[in-house]
C-alpha cells in the first residue's frame, strides 16, 4: 500500500520526536499486537462478524435485528460472531447497560460465540472485548499514526474552534470543518508541541486528512458499491481525556479482532470514507460493509424511524414483558431481512428457523417497515407449532417474572395445566388463539378453580330467547349424564338428541331451513353449558374443555350454575 510521506522537510526524526512526546508511556509496537492477535484459522469464505453496541440505554429492536443477521452470516459460513462493548462514551453510559445487552442477546437466542457470552463470562483470544480496557492498544496505534505523519496533536480550545467555525460562516465557506488552512495546529514542530505539553495544555489527536482527496468507493454487500466524497476533514481520533472516538477505536478493533464483515446501521454510512481512510493509513485489509436500513413505522402518509421515545416496540424489553416467544421475534426479523423467509416457512412448516440461509444481497436497501399484525400472525404460527409441554414451560417462565400468582397456580398441577394448553393443539389446523404469553391468562383462567371461584357467583346471563326452564333442563342433563370418556362424535350426537327432545333443531342448517319450527338450535342450548363451565360465550372446543375439566369439576360447576338461574 502506498501511503503519504511521513517526512517533514525531508526528515523522519521530528515526527518520531512528536510521537514520543505525546505517548512517552507507550512501549509496545503495532507489530507486537499483530502477533498477539494473528489472523484467524478459518476457511476462506468464513465470515467474522460482530455486534458492537454502546451501553447507553435499552437494547433497540434494530440492534437485535443486526445481531441476528450477523450471527447467521457467521454461522452459516463457518465463521465467528462476537460481542464487543463500545463503552468509550462515558457521559452517555447507563448503569447496568452492558449486562442488559448481554442478557437481551441471550434471551433472544443471539448470544455470541466469542466476547461476552454471559454477564460474567468472556470467551475468546482476541480480547479484551470492552473498549475501555483496550486503551493501551489504542495509544500504540495512535503513536504509530503520528510517527507516520498521518495524525497530529491539536491544542485548540473550544473557544478557538468556535472562532474558526464563525470565520468559515462569515466567509461563506461551503465545506466547513477543521482542515487545510483552518487546521491551526496541523504543522506544529516538536519544540512547539513540547512547549505546549510542558505548559500542561491538553490535546486531541486529529487525523491528517489528504487535501482534495476526491471520491472513495465503499464496498457494501447490501447497497452495492457506493461512491462517496472522501474525507477531507482532520477529524478527532483521540479525545483530550485519552479516550478514542468511535472512528478510531472500531477500526483498530475490527482489524485486530479480524472482522471480515462490518455490520451496522446506515446512519454510519456517511462516516465510512473516514474509516476507509484509517484502514488504508494503517495498512489494514478493508472489511466488507453491510449497512442496514432502519426499521421504520408509518405515521400518516410518511415513514419514520422506529423511535425509542414514541414506540414501545422499539425496546426489546417490550417483547419480553408482553411475552412474545423468542422464535416469533426471530422469525419476524428474518422475514424483515429476507422477504423470501415467509415462502421458505410455508415450504418447511416444521423446520427450525435456524435452517434458513440469509442472503445478504436480498436484504432490503430501503427502510424495513414494522408491521405489528404480521408479527402477531407469525407469533400465532410459532405457538401453534409447539407442544403443550413447550407452551407450559414458556408460559410458566414468563409468568414467574411478570404474573407470579399465575405461575404459582400453574405449578400446583403441571399435568393438568399441560392438558389445558393442549386443548385443540393436536387437531388440524391447530389452535391459533395465542399471540403472546400474556394472553394465556385471559384465555385459560376458567380452568383453574381458584380463579373461577372468584367469578362463580356473578350473575349467569342466558342467551336471548332461551328460557330458564330449557337452560335448567340442559344443565340437569349434563350434570347427571355426562361421560368424560365419550368421544366427540358420540358426545355431539347425544347433544343433538337432547336438542330435539327440548324442541330445538339438531343443527344450524336444519334451523335455518325453518326457524319458526324450533325454539332455536343445538348451539343455543350448548351455550348454557359453556357459560356454566367457563363464564364465557366464546371458548375453544367445548367437548375438549369438559374432558380436561373432568366429570367432578363439570358436575360441581353445573350444579352451582343451575341454582343461579331464576
Amino acid at each position: 500500500m502506498h501511503s503519504p510521506s511521513a517526512q517533514v522537510n525531508g526528515k523522519i526524526g521530528p515526527l518520531m520526536d512528536i510521537a514520543s512526546l505525546m505517548y512517552p508511556h507507550v512501549t509496545r509496537t503495532p507489530a507486537e499486537y499483530e502477533k498477539m492477535y494473528p489472523p484467524r484459522q478459518l476457511e476462506p469464505e468464513a465470515m467474522v462478524t460482530r455486534f458492537a453496541p454502546s451501553p447507553t440505554g435499552f437494547v433497540h429492536l434494530g440492534g437485535v435485528y443486526a445481531s441476528l443477521i450477523s450471527k447467521r452470516l457467521a454461522e452459516q459460513s463457518g465463521g465467528v460472531f462476537y460481542l464487543r462493548i463500545e463503552d468509550t462514551d462515558k457521559k452517555r453510559e447507563v448503569a447496568g447497560g452492558r449486562d442488559e445487552i448481554i442478557t437481551t442477546l441471550k434471551n433472544f437466542d443471539v448470544s455470541p460465540t466469542e466476547g461476552y457470552v454471559d454477564v460474567d463470562t468472556e470467551k475468546g483470544n482476541y480480547g479484551p472485548y470492552i473498549q475501555s480496557q483496550r486503551l493501551e492498544i489504542y495509544d500504540t496505534y495512535a503513536k504509530y499514526l503520528v510517527e507516520k505523519g498521518y495524525a497530529y496533536p491539536c491544542f485548540c480550545s473550544e473557544e478557538e474552534l468556535a472562532e474558526i467555525a464563525a470565520a468559515q460562516e462569515r466567509q461563506g465557506v461551503k465545506k466547513k470543518g477543521y482542515y487545510g488552512q483552518w487546521a491551526r495546529d496541523r504543522h506544529l514542530t516538536p519544540e512547539e508541541v513540547k512547549a505546549k505539553l510542558d505548559q500542561g495544555q491538553k490535546f486531541v489527536l486529529r487525523v491528517k486528512a489528504p487535501e482534495n482527496p476526491g471520491k472513495v468507493r465503499v464496498p457494501d454487500l447490501i447497497k452495492g458499491p457506493i461512491e462517496l466524497e472522501a474525507n477531507f476533514v482532520d477529524m478527532v481520533l483521540i479525545k483530550s481525556n485519552g479516550i478514542p472516538t468511535y472512528h478510531f477505536a472500531h477500526v483498530v478493533d475490527d482489524h485486530l479482532m479480524r472482522t471480515t464483515h462490518v455490520t451496522r446501521g446506515e446512519e454510519w454510512l456517511s462516516t465510512a470514507p473516514l474509516h476507509l481512510q484509517l484502514f488504508e493509513m494503517f495498512g489494514f485489509e478493508i472489511p466488507v460493509y453491510l449497512h442496514f436500513s432502519h426499521i421504520g413505522k408509518m405515521e400518516g402518509n410518511s415513514v419514520r424511524k422506529l423511535s425509542k421515545r414514541k414506540d414501545p416496540e422499539a425496546a426489546m424489553s417490550f417483547y419480553t414483558e408482553v411475552g412474545y416467544p423468542t422464535d416469533a421475534v426471530s422469525e419476524y426479523l428474518l422475514n424483515l431481512a429476507n422477504s423470501n423467509f415467509y415462502d421458505w416457512r410455508k415450504q418447511n412448516p416444521t423446520a427450525p428457523h435456524t435452517e434458513f440461509k440469509i442472503n445478504p444481497k436480498k436484504i432490503g436497501k430501503s427502510i424495513a417497515l414494522f408491521d405489528h399484525k404480521k408479527l402477531d400472525d407469525m407469533s400465532k404460527d410459532v405457538i401453534a407449532r409447539m407442544t403443550a409441554t413447550e407452551v407450559y414451560d414458556q408460559v410458566y417462565e414468563w409468568a414467574n417474572t411478570f404474573k407470579p400468582e399465575f405461575a404459582e397456580i400453574l405449578s400446583r398441577d403441571k399435568a393438568y395445566a399441560i392438558k389445558v394448553f393442549n386443548v385443540e393443539r393436536e387437531k388440524t389446523p391447530p389452535r391459533k388463539d395465542f399471540v403472546t404469553w400474556s394472553q394465556t391468562y385471559d384465555a385459560t383462567w376458567y380452568f383453574f378453580d381458584e380463579l373461577f371461584e372468584a367469578k362463580e357467583n356473578e350473575p349467569l346471563t342466558l342467551p336471548d330467547g332461551l328460557s330458564a326452564d330449557d337452560a335448567k333442563a340442559v344443565l340437569n342433563y349434563y350434570q347427571g349424564e355426562y361421560d368424560e370418556t365419550e368421544d366427540k362424535e358420540a358426545w355431539t350426537e347425544r347433544g343433538r338428541n337432547l336438542a330435539e327432545k327440548l324442541g330445538f333443531a339438531r343443527d344450524l342448517k336444519t334451523y335455518k331451513a325453518d326457524p319458526d319450527a324450533f325454539k332455536g338450535h343445538v348451539g343455543h342450548l350448548m351455550s348454557v353449558v359453556r357459560l356454566a363451565l367457563t363464564r364465557s360465550s366464546t371458548t375453544p372446543d367445548l367437548h375438549e374443555i369438559m374432558q380436561v375439566m373432568g366429570k367432578e369439576r363439570v358436575s360441581r360447576r353445573i350444579s352451582a350454575a343451575t341454582h343461579q338461574i331464576l
